[in-house]
């Protein structure tokens, strides 16, 4: 091939082309006399390589399910929380079951993605799940329950109102022995397994979107900025406004305010 009979926009069109030899025209395009060529061929490659190292990096992330694949059992859920730590609002626990070996690019351990991305992913694991559920434990109910076992509550919660019966579930951290499926707790999870990171999307983005309908309900607090965490802004609101209703009195500082 001679790049050099080519536009670079015909370059550029025939390296998309899904039939096309890429290795023989991005040889072709490296030795072009135009830089323009040899940029593009430069840029392709590199998008080339973090493609295929995306690819590897989400075939480990199915480790642990391959593990029950491996034994026909393919309705495997993940299962992870968000607002644990939060002094206000529930937590959120959700469950997914994902399509086998699902590639969706970028689907990590939702602390590990920016709220843009988070979104998206999002709308990708709801539109091609096989079943998802989420599930809120209230403030009052982790008050009531303290907050490990609210939310290994919602846990169980979450598996057992999946549309599609989990066959087998994979926990971030928290262990399940009441399931009566195989099961799985690991520790770091959500960046270890696809589908509790699928799940931890699901509930990060679930309960950000319900702090930030808190936010319009109790302005003063800044629960759109923090989602009820304890920062500087929050104890300050706190100890200017009192708690609002959906504070954990549980937690400190308002269990010493309550007190």
């Amino acid at each position: 091939m001679n790049s050099g009979d080519f536009t670079v926009a015909e370059l550029q069109k025939l390296l998309l082309s899904p039939d096309a030899d890429k290795t023989a025209i991005l040889t072709a395009m490296r030795g072009d006399a135009r830089r323009s060529v040899r940029n593009l061929a430069t840029s392709f490659f590199k998008r080339m390589q973090r493609q295929a190292e995306e690819l590897k990096r989400l075939e480990e992330m199915y480790r642990l399910e391959k593990a029950y694949y491996d034994r026909g059992i393919f309705h495997v859920a993940g299962v992870d929380e968000a607002g644990r730590g939060p002094i206000a609002g529930p937590v959120m626990i959700a469950a997914v079951i994902l399509p086998p070996l699902w590639v969706c690019p970028g689907l990590n351990d939702s602390k590990k993605v920016s709220p843009k991305k988070r979104d998206r992913l999002y709308d990708e694991i709801m539109t091609h799940a096989v079943a998802v559920s989420c599930i809120a434990k209230t403030e009052k109910e982790i008050d009531e329950l303290d907050i490990y076992h609210a939310t290994q509550a919602g846990m169980y919660e979450a598996v057992n109102t999946l549309s599609t019966a989990a066959e087998a579930v994979l926990c971030d951290a928290m262990p399940l022995p009441q399931l009566s499926v195989p099961h799985r707790s690991i520790i770091g999870g959500d960046a270890l397994s696809a589908s509790i990171a699928a799940a931890s999307i699901i509930a990060k983005v679930t309960r950000d979107r319900l702090m930030q309908e808190y936010d319009r309900a109790y302005p003063a607090y800044g629960f759109a900025v923090h989602k009820g965490y304890l920062t500087q802004r929050h104890r300050d609101a706190v100890l200017a406004f009192g708690p609002c209703p959906i504070h954990r009195r549980s937690f400190e500082p308002i269990k010493s305010m309550i007190k």
